[in-house]
C-alpha cells in the first residue's frame, strides 16, 4: 500500500468515527429527550393522583399557568370563593417575570406591583395598573416598598399577596403583616423538609443568599402561628411541590369549611420535580401583553 493509499484509508476511517459519533450523540440526545417526556408524564400523573387523595379539597384545584407548579388553580379557586373581581395584587421575589405567583391576576385585569432584585424580561412602559420596584429586600426597607408599591393605585388595598425569597420569608410576612398590609390571601414559600408539628426558622440575616441546601425559610407550623397572631388561617398548601402555604383572613373562614383544620391535614410534603417542560416554553411577549394593557378583559 503506497503512502497515498494509507492516507485515504485513514481519512475514511475518521470519516466513518466522524459519523458514528455523530449517530451516538444523536441517540443520545434522542434517549435524554424520551427520558424527560417519560418523567414529565409520570410527575402529571403522580401530581394528578395526589391532588385527587388529599384531604383537602382546595388541591383538586391545582394547576399551573404561569406559576412554578400547580399555584395558580389553588389561587385562582380561592380568589373565585372570596368573591374578588378585579383586584390589587402585590408579590415579593418574581425572578425575571416570567413564573410566578401572581401573573395570573394580571391576566385577569387586576392591577398590582412586584418587588426583587432581578432584571425583568419584558418590556413594561406601557402598563397603566403594573408597578415594578427594583431593589434588594430587607426588614428595614419591605414596608417602605410596599408602601411605595402600593401608592400607585387609587384603592390602596391589597387583596393578594405572595412572598417568595428563600430564606427570611418569615420575618418579611410578619414585618408586612405589622404594618398593616393584610391581605385577604397571603402566600408564602415554607419549608416543607419540616412536618408538622416540628418547628424550625433560620435566623434572619439580610445578606441571606440561599445555597440550594435545606437552610432557608421556616417551618409550615412557625408560619401557622405567626400568621395566627394576625387572624389568619391557613386553608391549603400545594401538592405539587409541598412548597407554598395559601393562608387567609378568619373572616373569611366560613367560605372554607370543606377545608381540614388541622395543619397536619393540610401539609403537604416536599416534592420538588419540576417539569422539563410544561407546553410551549414561556414568552416573554405574552407578558408583555398582559402587562401592558393588551389583552380584552370583560367589562
Amino acid at each position: 500500500m503506497t503512502e497515498m493509499e494509507m492516507f485515504k484509508a485513514l481519512e475514511l476511517r475518521f470519516e466513518n468515527l466522524q459519523q458514528n459519533i455523530l449517530v451516538s450523540a444523536q441517540i443520545q440526545q434522542t434517549t435524554m429527550q424520551t427520558i424527560a417526556t417519560l418523567k414529565d408524564l409520570f410527575l402529571s400523573y403522580h401530581t394528578d393522583q395526589l391532588q385527587k387523595i388529599h384531604r383537602n379539597p382546595l388541591n383538586k384545584y391545582g394547576k399551573k399557568c404561569f406559576s412554578q407548579s400547580d399555584e395558580d388553580g389553588i389561587t385562582l379557586e380561592i380568589v373565585r370563593r372570596l368573591g374578588i373581581k378585579d383586584g390589587i395584587y402585590a408579590e415579593f421575589g418574581v425572578g425575571n417575570g416570567l413564573e410566578n405567583n401572581t401573573l395570573i391576576l394580571a391576566s385577569l385585569g387586576w392591577s398590582g406591583f412586584w418587588v426583587g432584585g432581578e432584571e425583568l424580561a419584558f418590556n413594561y412602559s406601557g402598563a397603566s395598573k403594573f408597578k415594578y420596584i427594583r431593589d434588594w429586600i430587607t426588614l428595614d426597607n419591605i414596608s417602605d416598598l410596599a408602601t411605595d408599591g402600593i401608592n400607585k393605585f387609587t384603592d390602596r388595598t391589597i387583596d393578594v399577596l405572595s412572598l417568595d425569597l428563600d430564606g427570611n420569608d418569615i420575618y418579611f410576612a410578619e414585618r408586612l403583616l405589622s404594618h398593616s398590609f393584610m391581605p385577604k390571601l397571603f402566600i408564602v414559600e415554607y419549608n416543607a423538609k419540616f412536618i408538622p408539628p416540628s418547628r424550625f426558622q433560620i435566623k434572619y440575616n439580610a445578606n441571606h443568599h440561599w445555597t440550594g441546601d435545606d437552610y432557608f425559610g421556616a417551618a409550615l407550623t412557625n408560619f401557622v402561628d405567626m400568621f395566627a397572631k394576625y387572624k389568619y388561617r391557613l386553608v391549603c398548601c400545594n401538592a405539587h411541590t409541598g412548597a407554598n402555604a395559601f393562608f387567609i383572613k378568619n373572616e373569611f373562614t366560613h367560605l372554607f369549611n370543606d377545608t381540614p383544620f388541622d395543619v397536619r391535614e393540610i401539609y403537604s410534603p416536599p416534592r420538588y420535580h419540576l417539569y422539563s417542560s410544561h407546553g410551549h416554553r414561556p414568552s416573554a411577549k405574552v407578558v408583555e401583553d398582559i402587562l401592558n394593557d393588551n389583552i380584552r378583559t370583560p367589562s
